[in-house]
């Protein structure tokens, strides 16, 4: 059941922040399961804070109490208060135990958070999603992170529906029960809050294998699913067994149970769930195949099995004291989570792929009315706090701190942290203290990053004295001001730089006030307004490389030439830095055209990139990501008043230039050499060969449509992997082509029992540009496949339109934005969670241009007006709507 309460709830505040008056050291769970009705009972051993003489109260939504005791003896009614989400109860002491039983409907939770049902209710199994403040729906509960108790849960169940019981730590025995019943029990030794509870109960088949930890524990990692898919599992096993080796490696941690469950399921609103000893995975982050699964989702997958078991001890050992210390979990594991997939695959295209994101997602929250800090001063719902800046920038904050230790200072730093805090609640100060006294540096003055939203502006300017062989960098810092933080201030922001001559080769640098090293390659911290730093000894004057591997999470804004940017393309060893000039050179080119102004800045792009094309030495997937220009959403960003159709066209005009450059005969040449290479593996050179064909074949459609629609035919006929047919399918689609008809149908029955390919086909067929998209929308929802129930169809249809179709979804007569506020006031009424994460879809609105952002605020400010919605979706809303 989908318990609502459509009041704007009360703001939250960090400054508000009291230990809890009740704690919990031990739970005991009864769980007696059904599909339409199963029952909970709770036994809670509490300890009183004696400071505090505050009653109990217990949180608890859409639980039916069937009975309550305390210390043995049943309540009367008037010994307890049930009502507004909590249950208080009087006489409670220290060390008391109270005893409830609830009554839950887990078929009718369309929520999909506490306990319910994923798939149908003949053939589908119950499963638990307690972050964050899912556990409520259970029973009754303190249900905060900073309540940490250990768990003994039994299972009971129908033997021939629920053959299979699980539930997070360690079995610890199994029977039978009369009239066909079975019954599972498990402890875990380990205190956990209680988001991190879990269960799953069905019928399911598993693959299994026998590991044994750097300190010589012996655990069973066991991987669950239905019984047709179990197949595709073998990729996420293999990917688990390698994260935890690389974290015993990496940062000394070991597992700490007998066992490690982790289950797939199709019905998850989020991408995968760490539970302690039981990870849950939408089934999108773990199923893999080369059939059906793309190159860029088993790095997807490999990535986030990595994420959920790394959180074992960044997250669940060390957990957080409040949900405003939610990056320390987050935003530590996405980073770790980076440095794994970094070491599996390649540095620079991992980094590449960063920041890609956090500039396509991350960049436009700070710079809407979404806007917030890391950790923020208030909140009003707490599932709309799990964003990008949390998740990404909160990475790109440890990855700071992480440069300015170095590899052995913030490994000694992380020892630090995880002895200091284990089996604790703990906070960002506790985490910046660690760090810091391990290397015996102050790092608090890294909290102003965690409290101040926005995006800073790092501008470089610079000066060369010929006379004195001096180079003078002078860097100064700005953020604009974001809703209810209209100051900013300074930042510490480390920038890594090295100089190059103008021959292409990178110089000892000498900076003043500092002993000569020798060095090619240093790290200046900007922690003011303004500062300047002199480089002395330089012959001639050099051109900058500044933000090395994006060493920040800022703006930069300098005024390198063309030529220099040229340069950096051609020259840098920094993956990273030559991909970015070729991205600052792609802006540079793509304002010339939109301004109608001088070509050099197109010509030095597309020279440069000619070249490099040319050049047989340049790894395959690093040419396919320097010769792809910024994205709409990110051209957008530097808009005052964006016009998406406009920003379409002026980009696919600049693409146009650049095949045109390289010739239709170079292009033709480079996609057979590399289509008669084709095969389905997964090595590195294959997947690069694989990422620069996409490539080729798009900028050969931009030159004609005809023969890179006869490609992308042939292509997808003979395809060897998801990842080519997928390509070749989203050629068709998006030039219109009269094959597509043909390939979308044999795409479609191809798949049709496949849910995560058949997601793939609603998505691609978002893609169509212009009024067609909406018309395909319209179309798609129709189809009987698709349903506003299942979150990962929803995001496959209106997430891909609405956040990767610009010139699609914002029509300029507001039809799209139309459609899609009908649709997020229907989903709102089944899973308000999905509601308001698609809403943000809104989010930068008030950047478009006048007869745009007239119809987008009307579609948002009718959806704000409806009755009945959800606390989840009534805070974006408000909040886009505020001025």
């Amino acid at each position: 059941m989908n318990a609502r309460n459509d009041q704007s709830p009360s703001p939250i505040r960090l400054s508000e922040y009291r230990a809890p008056a009740w704690r919990v050291e031990r739970v005991e769970l009864d769980f007696d399961l059904g599909i339409d009705a199963s029952e909970v009972t709770a036994r809670l051993r509490l300890r009183r804070d004696p400071a505090q003489q505050t009653p109990l109260r217990l949180d608890g939504e859409g639980l039916e109490l069937l009975a309550i005791a305390l210390d043995g003896q049943p309540l009367d009614p008037g010994s307890y208060r049930h009502g507004d989400n909590q249950l208080e109860v009087d006489g409670a002491q220290d060390g008391s135990v109270l005893e409830t039983r609830v009554r839950l409907q887990p078929a009718a939770n369309t929520a999909l958070e506490g306990l319910y049902l994923s798939g149908s209710r003949e053939t589908g199994f119950l499963l638990t999603q307690c972050e964050a403040e899912g556990f409520r729906h259970i029973t009754f509960f303190p249900d905060r992170p900073d309540v940490l108790a250990s768990y003994t849960v039994t299972l009971r169940a129908d033997r021939k529906r629920f053959p299979v019981l699980l539930a997070g730590g360690n079995p610890e025995g199994a029977g039978e029960l009369e009239d066909g019943r079975h019954w599972a029990r498990f402890v875990d030794p380990h205190p956990k809050p209680s988001y991190l509870f879990a269960l799953v109960a069905g019928r399911l088949e598993k693959i299994e294998r026998d590991y044994v930890t750097a300190d010589g524990r012996a655990v069973k990692l066991v991987m669950w699913s239905e019984a047709n898919v179990i197949d595709r599992c073998h990729y996420a096993m293999d990917a688990l067994e390698r994260s935890m080796r690389w974290d015993e490696q990496a940062y000394g941690r070991n597992y700490d149970l007998d066992v490690f469950h982790v289950v797939a399921t199709h019905d998850f609103n989020m991408g995968a769930m760490e539970n302690k000893g039981l990870n849950i995975f939408n089934a999108k982050y773990l199923l893999a195949d080369p059939d059906s699964t793309t190159d860029d989702e088993y790095r997807a997958v490999e990535a986030v099995v990595a994420h959920e078991y790394f959180h074992n001890w960044s997250g669940n050992r060390v957990t957080c004291r409040d949900w405003f210390q939610l990056s320390l979990k987050e935003g530590l594991t996405v980073f770790r989570e980076q440095q794994f997939s970094a070491d599996m695959n390649s540095p620079p295209l991992k980094r590449i792929e960063d920041v890609a994101l956090l500039r396509r997602a991350q960049f436009p929250e700070d710079a809407g009315p979404l806007a917030h800090p890391v950790r923020p001063a208030q909140y009003s719902e707490i599932n709309n706090f799990y964003t990008a800046t949390v998740y990404e920038k909160g990475s790109e904050l440890v990855r700071m701190l992480s440069g300015r230790l170095g590899t052995d200072g913030f490994r000694r730093g992380m020892d630090r942290y995880f002895e200091a805090n284990d089996g604790r609640a703990a906070t960002l100060e506790d985490f910046l203290g660690a760090l810091g006294d391990a290397n015996q540096v102050d790092l608090l003055p890294y909290l102003v990053w965690y409290a101040q939203a926005g995006t800073p502006r790092l501008k470089a300017r610079r000066d060369y004295d010929a006379a004195r062989r001096e180079f003078t960098l002078t860097l100064s810092q700005h953020t604009p001001g974001t809703p209810s933080q209209p100051e900013k201030h300074a930042l510490p922001i480390p920038v890594k730089l090295a100089l190059f001559t103008h021959e292409g080769r990178m110089l000892p640098l000498h900076l003043d006030g500092h002993p000569r090293s020798g060095d090619t390659e240093l790290v200046v911290v900007l922690d003011k307004a303004e500062q300047r730093f002199v480089f002395r000894e330089i012959d001639a004057e050099p051109v900058p490389s500044l933000l090395r591997g994006f060493s920040a999470p800022v703006i930069l804004e300098s005024h390198d030439t063309p030529a220099e940017l040229a340069l950096l393309l051609r020259h840098d060893v920094d993956g990273f830095n030559r991909w970015e000039a070729g991205q600052q050179l792609a802006i540079r080119a793509y304002e010339a055209l939109r301004e109608g102004g001088s070509d050099a800045a197109i010509v030095a792009w597309c020279d440069a990139l000619a070249a490099l094309f040319a050049d047989g030495n340049v790894d395959d997937a690093l040419l396919a990501e320097v010769m792809t220009p910024p994205g709409e959403v990110e051209l957008a960003e530097r808009e005052r008043e964006a016009d998406p159709e406009r920003i379409h066209a002026w980009r696919q005009e600049l693409q146009r230039r650049l095949a045109t450059r390289i010739s239709a005969a170079a292009l033709l040449q480079r996609y057979r050499t590399l289509a008669q290479a084709t095969n389905g593996q997964l090595d590195a050179a294959s997947q690069a060969q694989r990422r620069l064909k996409r490539r080729v074949l798009e900028l050969i459609s931009l030159l004609d449509a005809a023969q890179g629609q006869a490609l992308a035919t042939l292509q997808y006929e003979e395809a060897p992997s998801m990842t080519d047919r997928l390509a070749a399918l989203s050629v068709l689609v998006r030039t219109d082509a009269p094959q597509a008809a043909t390939a979308l149908a044999h795409f479609r029955d191809r798949y049709v029992d496949n849910p995560l390919a058949l997601d793939k086909w609603f998505n691609v067929q978002t893609q169509r540009r212009g009024a067609a998209s909406l018309a395909s929308v319209r179309e798609l929802e129709r189809d009987p496949a698709f349903t506003l129930k299942n979150p990962n169809r929803v995001n496959a249809l209106f997430g891909a339109w609405a956040r990767s179709n610009p010139a699609g979804f914002h029509q300029a007569d507001g039809a799209g934005y139309r459609l899609l506020a009908e649709r997020l006031a229907q989903l709102d009424a089944l899973n308000p969670q999905v509601a308001a994460r698609l809403a943000t879809a809104f989010n930068g609105w008030r950047r478009l241009e006048p007869v745009r952002r007239a119809q987008a605020q009307a579609a948002i400010a009718a959806l704000a007006e409806q009755a009945g919605l959800s606390r989840n979706l009534t805070e974006i809303v408000q909040s886009m709507l505020h001025d």
